[in-house]
């Protein structure tokens, strides 16, 4: 009675690691490092008891959660890796559940924003918050779309409602260079990857919470809220980037809050793509589908053709990881339908969806085509299908010279493509001009797809030369991610 019985669930993940004991007890400690955790020390010895049924203390559940999830790029939670759930204290801004209120949701960005800024070290969400997936995420958001109480006046308007003075004050000059600064960091994102801004990002995120302890007219605080949208949003997309998940999904989801307060629509179904976007990324197609899907729905008497035809793009991203090849293509066909409508001109779209270009819906849908490849049985016409798209926008990315990574990032993809037509030396062409530019940006999210490329070719096509020297460039070019700043 009571003997611990072997821990199957972590020693299959760990088999499927190709990790030794050791490597697993030096990555612990590495993290635990990285955290502040300095009284974690463990070793061999130690990892074969957790294997053998012992239960690790915190934070070491967590840790190993993300060390899993890094290495398989998807979400491995605590209780897949049969370790028990720690109960968290909920408190006003952990989580996803927050409520949806405009006080609350400028006590949780404020609170959250501070945090990030004061413990600045990569891993320290790693004792505090997790990746929430499936129903525990999906049913939160969709209350996005409940409307307020009717009449009800919010609490940061409750003064002014009550004839009360205006404690705040802000001229047109100062709101209009609000709303440039965060256009600026969006640039510098597109052009350096997310690691060099972010902390720049955050700072001014928990400033304009600052702005907004105080009271304005009704126009003046929606104004403010969609800036505080705006850089929450870039906070989660730069965290995104770097490969803090746990943190970016909770900017996505304070952003998706402001957005809401802010009457924007549009922008919220935009933070929405993208935390559907990470989905994709983590191999959790169903989320993903079901997040584009509420995105969809909320946007849909508000949409202009430009987003509308993201939002077919990214269903069929999201289609295309579940391999639902019938409706992924049609995603696909509706998406180029719709990209044809447009009539506004890139610069009457707001500034957070010019990015949307011709070459973007190419590089998407390309890729859906290849993701494809992968997850259905009709690989050789899936790449097919993808070469001229993502050749297309790879062209169109190399005359733009704005948006250095997301080139990269079809580079890599077409090096994909190329290794699904078995043409290695080609592949290892395009995979190599990617690591030029990982070299230059911050972005652990292209360095993870340049590493995974090289492995591919490697693993298949050893030998060849294009790839022996591609997978000794990423070796010594692509650093192991490090603590950001």
């Amino acid at each position: 009675m009571g003997e611990k019985q072997p821990n199957e669930k972590l020693g299959s993940w760990f088999t499927r690691s190709g990790w030794s004991k050791g490597e697993l007890a030096r990555q612990v400690n590495r993290r635990a490092r990285q955290i502040g955790a300095h009284h974690v020390s463990t070793d061999t010895s130690r990892v074969r008891r957790w294997l053998d049924g012992e239960q690790p203390r915190e934070p070491i559940p967590k840790i190993m959660s993300e060390l899993f999830s890094e290495r398989f790029g998807s979400v491995v939670s605590v209780e897949d890796l049969g370790l028990r759930t720690v109960v968290q204290v909920t408190t006003v801004g952990s989580g996803v559940d927050l409520p949806w209120s405009p006080q609350q949701t400028v006590q949780a960005i404020s609170e959250y924003s501070r945090s990030d800024l004061m413990l600045n070290r990569r891993g320290f969400l790693g004792t505090s918050l997790a990746l929430t997936a499936g129903a525990a995420l999906i049913e939160p958001m969709q209350r996005w779309l409940t409307p307020g109480p009717n009449g009800a006046p919010t609490p940061i308007l409750a003064a002014a409602n009550g004839g009360q003075q205006f404690s705040g004050r802000l001229s047109e000059p100062e709101m209009q260079l609000l709303e440039q600064t965060t256009e600026m960091f969006r640039k510098w994102d597109a052009q350096n990857g997310g690691g060099l801004r972010r902390k720049a990002v955050v700072g001014q995120l928990h400033e304009v919470t600052d702005l907004l302890q105080e009271t304005y007219p009704e126009t003046t605080t929606k104004r403010l809220f969609r800036i505080t949208a705006e850089l929450a949003h870039l906070a989660g997309f730069m965290s995104y980037d770097v490969g803090m998940h746990p943190s970016a999904q909770k900017y996505y989801v304070l952003a998706l809050h402001a957005a809401k307060e802010a009457g924007d629509r549009p922008f919220g179904a935009h933070v929405l793509t993208d935390m559907s976007r990470q989905m994709i990324h983590l191999n959790r197609g169903e989320d993903a589908l079901e997040l584009i899907h509420l995105a969809q729905y909320g946007s849909r008497d508000t949409a202009t053709a430009r987003q509308q035809s993201l939002l077919y793009a990214m269903e069929a991203r999201a289609y295309s990881t579940i391999g639902e090849v019938n409706r992924c293509a049609r995603a696909v066909r509706l998406s180029e339908d719709t990209f044809s409508e447009i009539r506004e001109t890139n610069e009457d779209s707001p500034n957070w969806l010019r990015f949307f270009s011709y070459a973007e819906l190419c590089a998407e849908n390309g890729h859906s085509y290849r993701d494809l490849a992968y997850t259905s049985d009709r690989g050789v016409a899936m790449a097919k299908a993808a070469e001229p798209l993502i050749t297309e926008a790879v062209d169109r990315f190399r005359e733009d010279g704005d948006h250095v990574r997301t080139y990269a990032f079809n580079l890599v993809g077409m090096a994909s493509v190329r290794l699904l037509q078995r043409e290695p030396e080609e592949a290892a062409k395009y995979c190599e001009e990617a690591v030029d530019i990982a070299r230059k940006v911050r972005s652990e999210r292209l360095n993870t797809r340049v590493r995974k490329t090289s492995e591919a070719a490697s693993r298949d096509f050893r030998g060849a030369p294009g790839v022996d020297r591609l997978a000794e460039r990423v070796v010594h070019d692509i650093p192991e991610f490090v603590s950001v700043v």
